[in-house]
C-alpha cells in the first residue's frame, strides 16, 4: 500500500454488521484475480467464487442471531466483537470459540475461512508482547492497535503463511529464487517492500486485510525472510490466482446435481510483487522468536481443539 492509497483503517466507515453488510464491503475493490486464466471483473458476482464469499457472510449473520454464541467482549476496547476477531483469554473463551467453529461447520457444510486470521491474531498477540519483554521493541503496542482498528471495523482477517519452498531441504536464504519465500527486498524509513508467493491461503479473496507471517524456523542468515506484518487485500503489486475445489465448476452447470451450491471454500495463490507495508503494521522483522510464533500459531490453529475436547 504506497502512501497514496486509502488506508481502510482510517476511512470514518460505519462498521460492519450483518452478511450482506460484508458482501457489499467486497465490492469494487480493484483486486487481481485470475481464475481459468482470465481475470476477474467482480470476485463477489463470481459463480464459482460466491459461495465461499457467503460462507464468510455467515459469520456475520450468526453473530446477530446468537450473540452469546458468535461474539465476545474484547479484553482490548471492552466492546462487544465478532468472535473471529476476539483474543481469547480463558479456557472458556476456547471452548465458546470452538463451539462457534462447530456451529458454522454445521449451518455452511464448508470451510468459513476465518480460523487462518484468528488464530493468527492471537498468536501473534502472545508472541508480540515476549518479543518487546526480551528487546525493547514496540511490536505489541503497533499490534494491538491495529487490532483495535480492525474489532472496530468488524474487518475479516486473512493470514498469509504457506510459502511456495521451493528446495525444502535448504532454508530460504539458500534457495536459488529468493521469490519461493516472501521476503523484504527494500526497507525504506517508512516500511518494508515485499516479494514472494504464498500458497493455498485461506479465504484471501474474501478478507479486508492480511497478516503475512513466515512459514518455517528462521536463522541470522534469513533475516530478509524475517518479516510479519498486515496489508490490505487491494493492495499495490498484489496478485491471487484462484485455487481450485473438487467439482467446482457444479455451480455454473444449473441447479441439477449442484452440490452445496450455496458455501464453499476458497483458496488461493498469493503473489507479493514489491508490496508496501508501513512501519505501522510491522509486527516483527528480525528473526528473534519467530520459531516462538510458528510454535504458537501451531498450538493455536490445532491444539486448541484437543484442549477444548480435554476441557468437555
Amino acid at each position: 500500500m504506497t502512501d497514496l492509497q486509502v488506508d481502510s483503517l482510517d476511512c470514518a466507515t460505519k462498521p460492519l454488521e450483518s452478511g450482506a453488510d460484508y458482501i457489499e464491503s467486497l465490492r469494487n475493490r480493484s483486486l487481481k484475480v485470475f481464475l481459468f486464466g482470465e481475470l476477474v471483473d467482480e470476485p463477489v458476482d463470481h459463480p464459482i467464487i460466491r459461495p465461499s464469499v457467503n460462507a464468510v457472510a455467515e459469520s456475520y449473520d450468526l453473530a446477530l442471531r446468537e450473540p452469546d454464541l458468535a461474539t465476545a467482549i474484547s479484553p482490548i476496547t471492552g466492546q462487544r466483537i465478532n468472535r473471529f476477531l476476539h483474543i481469547a483469554k480463558s479456557r472458556t473463551d476456547l471452548v465458546m470459540q470452538n463451539k462457534m467453529q462447530r456451529k458454522m461447520g454445521q449451518n455452511t457444510g464448508t470451510c468459513f475461512q476465518r480460523c487462518v486470521g484468528m488464530d493468527a491474531l492471537n498468536a501473534l498477540h502472545s508472541v508480540t508482547f515476549d518479543i518487546d519483554q526480551q528487546h525493547q521493541t514496540e511490536y505489541h503496542s503497533r499490534f494491538t492497535d491495529f487490532v483495535e482498528r480492525i474489532q472496530a471495523k468488524n474487518f475479516v482477517i486473512g493470514g498469509a503463511m504457506t510459502d511456495v519452498k521451493g528446495d525444502r531441504s535448504k532454508p530460504p536464504h539458500a534457495q536459488a529464487d529468493p521469490d519461493l519465500f516472501v521476503h523484504v527486498v527494500e526497507r525504506t524509513d517508512e516500511g518494508v517492500y515485499i516479494s514472494g508467493a504464498k500458497a493455498h491461503q485461506t479465504g484471501c479473496i474474501n478478507s479486508h486485510w492480511l497478516v503475512v507471517m513466515p512459514t518455517m524456523r528462521l536463522g541470522p542468515e534469513d533475516k530478509d525472510f524475517a518479516i510479519v506484518g498486515a496489508v490490505p487485500v487491494e493492495a499495490d503489486g498484489i496478485t491471487y490466482i484462484y485455487g481450485r475445489q473438487s467439482c467446482d465448476t457444479r455451480a455454473m452447470d444449473g441447479e441439477v446435481d449442484a452440490g452445496n451450491a450455496t458455501f464453499s471454500g476458497q483458496e488461493a495463490m498469493v503473489i507479493f510483487d514489491r508490496v508496501f507495508i508501513p512501519s505501522k503494521y510491522i509486527f516483527h522483522k528480525f528473526f528473534h522468536l519467530l520459531f516462538t510464533l510458528l510454535s504458537q500459531y501451531l498450538l493455536t490453529h490445532f491444539n486448541f481443539k484437543f484442549l477444548v475436547n480435554e476441557i468437555k
